[in-house]
């Protein structure tokens, strides 16, 4: 079996505020070791389910938080970034039989972590077909393009209890909430108890089966971008086939996923 992992920070166990996800500061290497030991447990979940090549692709800020020296032998990382349209799922292809995702935060606009964003933090929010949309979304769409199902999501509660009633939902995705937010405050679960649940239930989410738990894409995509200040909007209108739909907002639509994501590639 050959399962892709695409980890983040913000919805790690442990982190609660900016300064949490930013290399150099005193709070990271805390929080840099816990998304690296909630990306251990994956694989190791992945692995007792009959896996045997791992990808995991380091989709925080640098691209280079995840320490390599403990993840095991079948485990390959990729860092940095490469300026694909994937992003986040960099390299996956129809090759892989699951995907999964670690530490993934709620969308820009959305309560439920004082991380929320989406790809970064100049937006008020991206929509999609009227809907607003996560990272998780836009990259678990990455997945279902390739014909890689996303069976597994930990992160904070809010998004996993939003992804969980996505339309179309995911019919066989597990998810392991592992914070609540509250304002700018956090409820954090025990970082040890949620690596155990990132490990058993990651194992779970790969023994189903996978060849079910594909999503099928929506046949068109209306995207809208609002962003926090009115000259990106303006700026960013002028890519071709993005339109002003009011003075912070653009919209564009295409048939095409690949296409909806070149375009984000450069308007983001």
């Amino acid at each position: 079996m050959k399962v892709f992992i695409s980890a983040d920070i913000e919805g790690v166990t442990t982190t609660s505020e900016w300064m949490d996800t930013t290399v150099g500061s005193v709070t990271y290497p805390i929080h840099a070791k816990q998304m690296s030991l909630e990306v251990l447990a994956a694989c190791e979940g992945a692995i007792e389910a009959g896996a045997t090549d791992i990808l995991v692709k380091d989709a925080h800020d640098s691209g280079a938080n995840i320490d390599l020296t403990i993840l095991p032998e079948c485990v390959r990382v990729h860092r940095k970034w490469s300026g694909h349209p994937y992003s986040m799922v960099d390299t996956i292809d129809n090759t892989y039989d699951a995907l999964m995702f670690v530490g993934y935060h709620s969308a820009a606009s959305k309560a439920d972590n004082p991380l929320s964003h989406t790809m970064n933090t100049k937006l008020v929010y991206i929509k999609m077909n009227d809907a607003i949309i996560s990272e998780f979304t836009l990259h678990s769409y990455a997945g279902a393009y390739e014909k890689v199902p996303t069976v597994f999501l930990s992160g904070d509660s809010g998004l996993c209890e939003y992804s969980q009633s996505m339309d179309p939902a995911h019919p066989s995705l597990i998810t392991v909430a592992v914070k609540d937010g509250q304002g700018a405050a956090t409820i954090n679960n025990s970082p040890s108890l949620m690596v155990k649940a990132i490990k058993e239930n990651s194992a779970n989410a790969l023994r189903q089966n996978l060849k079910n738990a594909l999503i099928k894409l929506p046949n068109k995509f209306k995207v809208e971008i609002c962003y926090k200040e009115h000259t990106t909007a303006y700026k960013m209108s002028f890519y071709p086939g993005v339109k002003l739909l009011n003075d912070n907002t653009v919209v564009f639509e295409n048939d095409n996923y690949f296409e909806v994501l070149r375009t984000l590639k450069f308007i983001l």
